[in-house]
């Protein structure tokens, strides 16, 4: 088994590595659509009038 500093530069190396590719990699950045917060109801009324309705068949 390798000593654990040797296994944290293989792993440093290897991440950095993978870092110079991937800068390599042509990106494209698409403008996506900020979701607004949903509105508030008009009225607090319209909450009041819902209700339940349960049909015994």
């Amino acid at each position: 088994m390798l000593p654990p500093f040797i296994i944290e530069q293989i792993r440093r190396r290897e991440e950095a590595q993978r870092r110079k590719s991937d800068a390599k990699q042509p990106r494209l950045e698409l403008p996506l659509e900020i979701p607004q917060p949903a509105s508030e109801p008009e009225s607090a009324e319209d909450d009041r009038q819902r209700g339940v309705v349960v049909v015994d068949l």
